[in-house]
């Protein structure tokens, strides 16, 4: 045991993806090297409480596990409670405080985590909010840092920074939601002169594509913009590209790589909530897509250009267009914790690149502890 990395691995969290988060979780904990890790679970809550958990790998999709942690303590005594009070709430719970989590004490040979996992989607997952939680705790963390993850969390500014790289992508505009509500109609006008019908309408900070509509019409784009900012405060709306959908993952720190390309064929209108997570069996994945090796080629180039733009590190899984009549590349966006459940893309990436489901989640744990050493500084 002691020569073995203790690993804690993160699920759940207070964002629309709590459920995708589980799902990524269980596929991740039923495949992780248990000969090369020590492995502890974490699980957060949606109303935000820390539960160490050690029941069925199997019940963290269903949501059955907060169950099975809320009776795991039945002393009345709060373990490292540094978020909240011992109150009558939390009296009985197995909490783990989020600035001890470098000292969780679960069994008789408990020790120091050596490496967190989080292995959580959206906001206050896969932001930057919880990686500056880990940089505080001086933890390693599989991962991107605080910058990569919050740039590539924010659509908005993520395009930006690629467009300073000079990677191609469609035309955009950004409203935020005080506008809607108290300007509609210039809001409206806005995206007229400058987007034609169809376009997309999506939150700037979320994933999944929760959040997100296709507008043909004024009158769906108006319906479209209120329903994504339920979801941020900042909306974005891009232009319709007639293309296909390919994805592209990237592995590594300083001298990423990128693997194969996939392309999603989806089963709705568009990848949307529904095609990704509840009907994967009806959407088509080709891995290699029938494209020309110099598109390839390109749209690898393009994927590292990228993950490197944003300073990002360990993994990332980068979503492009490829115009279905001129053969046009635009990127997408970057996704810098992608889903890991059994119909996720990015370990069907690797895999398809020669790298297993097993052998991935080593490498980017070992990434993870080759970025904190090198992130170290001197006081």
């Amino acid at each position: 045991m002691g020569d073995k990395l203790k690993v804690a691995v993160v699920f759940g969290g207070q964002s629309t993806e709590h459920e995708v988060s589980r799902e990524s979780a269980q596929s991740v904990l039923s495949n992780i090297d248990r000969d090369k890790f020590d492995v502890v679970m974490i699980g957060i809550t949606k109303d935000g409480r820390w539960l160490s958990y050690e029941g069925p790998v199997e019940q963290i999709g269903t949501g059955e596990w907060e169950r099975i942690a809320n009776l795991g303590l039945s002393n009345g005594e709060c373990e490292s409670v540094d978020i909240g009070s011992c109150d009558e709430h939390t009296q009985s719970l197995p909490v783990v405080s989020a600035r001890s989590i470098i000292d969780i004490d679960i069994g008789e040979n408990s020790r120091p985590v050596d490496v967190v996992f989080p292995v959580l989607h959206g906001c206050n997952g896969e932001d930057g909010t919880i990686q500056g939680l880990f940089e505080l705790a001086s933890v390693p963390y599989v991962g991107c840092g605080v910058l990569g993850s919050s740039l590539g969390m924010d659509k908005a500014y993520s395009k930006i920074i690629f467009e300073k790289a000079g990677i191609p992508q469609g035309k955009y505009v950004v409203v935020n939601r005080k506008r809607i509500k108290t300007e509609m109609k210039h809001v409206i006008k806005e995206v007229e002169d400058t987007l034609e019908y169809p376009c997309f309408v999506k939150p700037s900070n979320a994933g999944s594509s929760v959040g997100i509509s296709k507008a043909h019409d004024k009158g769906e784009l108006i319906k479209a913009l209120t329903f994504a900012a339920k979801y941020d405060r900042r909306i974005l709306v891009e232009e319709f590209i007639n293309g296909r959908e390919i994805e592209c993952a990237v592995l590594g720190n300083d001298y990423p790589v990128a693997s194969t390309i996939g392309e999603v064929v989806p089963c709705n209108e568009f990848y949307d909530y529904e095609a990704k997570y509840k009907s994967g069996d009806n959407s088509t994945v080709v891995i290699p897509p029938e494209l020309d090796r110099k598109t390839i080629k390109t749209i690898q180039d393009y994927a590292v250009k990228a993950f490197k733009a944003l300073d990002c590190a360990g993994l990332s899984r980068v979503d492009f267009f490829v115009h279905k009549d001129t053969g046009e590349i635009y990127i997408n966006e970057i996704n810098t914790m992608p889903g890991f459940t059994n119909i996720s893309m990015y370990p069907k990436l690797w895999e398809a690149s020669g790298i297993s489901y097993t052998e991935l989640i080593s490498k980017v744990i070992e990434l993870a502890v080759e970025r904190h050493k090198d992130n170290a500084r001197e006081i």
